[in-house]
C-alpha cells in the first residue's frame, strides 16, 4: 500500500513551511494524487471497505486534494458527501494559522449523523483538526478518520485525545519542528518555496458570521 501511494506523490527532501506553521523536512506534492484517477481507485476502494465497518453517512474532506479523496469514498460508500474549506485565522505562536468550515448549505444536513473525516495525507493535522472542530459546531457525530497516509504522530495523538477511531492505509515516520526547535533554522538552512502553504490563503468567510 505504502508502495502504491508514493508512486502517485512527488517527494521532495529540504527545509519547507507547513501549513501547521511547523517546519519539517519532507514535502509531498499532493497536487499529484489524482492526475490519473484510474491508478488511485484501487487504495479508495480499500479505504472506503475498511470504513465501512464504521457504519458512517457521510464523509467530509477538507479542500483541495483531501475533498478528492472523500468524494471518491463517498462514491464508493454510497453515502453524502461534504468538504470544508481553509481560511486564515492568525495564531500569535504562528501554529495552526488557519481553520476549516463546512459551507453554510451542507451543516445542517451533517446534525446528527455518523460522519469521518476523510484526507488524502495527513501530517501535523491541521485541515483535519480544523475540520473536526467545525462539524462538532455542525452538530455532527464524529466516529472516524480515514486517510490514505499518515506522517508521523499528531494524527494518532490526536485522535486518541477525541477518542476517534484512525484508519490508514500506511503510516511513515517524519519530522516536524516549531520554527524555534528547528534544527535546521539553527543550521542557516532557507526555507524552500515548495509551492503550497506559501501561496496566499483566503480571508475568513463571509457566511461564518451568519452562523
Amino acid at each position: 500500500m505504502q508502495e502504491s501511494i508514493l508512486k502517485l506523490l512527488r517527494a521532495k527532501s529540504g527545509h519547507f513551511l507547513l501549513e501547521s506553521g511547523h517546519h519539517g523536512d519532507l514535502w509531498l506534492d499532493l497536487e499529484t494524487l489524482c492526475l490519473r484517477p484510474r491508478l488511485l481507485e484501487p487504495l479508495i476502494k480499500e479505504l472506503a471497505k475498511r470504513l465501512a465497518t464504521m457504519e458512517i453517512e457521510a464523509v467530509c474532506g477538507p479542500l483541495v486534494e483531501g475533498a478528492f479523496a472523500a468524494l471518491m469514498v463517498a462514491g464508493q460508500l454510497d453515502i453524502e458527501f461534504t468538504y470544508s474549506e481553509r481560511f486564515s485565522q492568525p495564531t500569535p505562536d504562528g501554529l495552526f494559522p488557519v481553520a476549516y468550515r463546512v459551507p453554510t448549505p451542507l451543516r445542517e444536513r451533517l446534525r446528527g449523523k455518523r460522519v469521518a473525516i476523510v484526507n488524502d495525507v495527513i501530517n501535523a493535522g491541521s485541515a483535519v483538526m480544523g475540520t473536526f472542530t467545525d462539524l462538532q459546531e455542525c452538530g455532527a457525530n464524529l466516529v472516524a478518520i480515514g486517510a490514505l497516509l499518515v506522517l508521523g504522530t499528531p494524527a494518532s495523538e490526536f485522535a486518541a485525545r477525541a477518542n476517534i477511531a484512525l484508519i490508514s492505509l500506511a503510516t511513515l515516520p517524519n519530522n516536524l519542528w516549531t520554527a524555534r526547535a528547528c534544527p535546521l533554522c539553527a543550521a542557516g538552512v532557507a526555507l524552500e518555496d515548495a509551492g503550497g502553504f506559501a501561496d496566499a490563503l483566503p480571508p475568513e468567510p463571509a457566511d461564518r458570521l451568519d452562523s
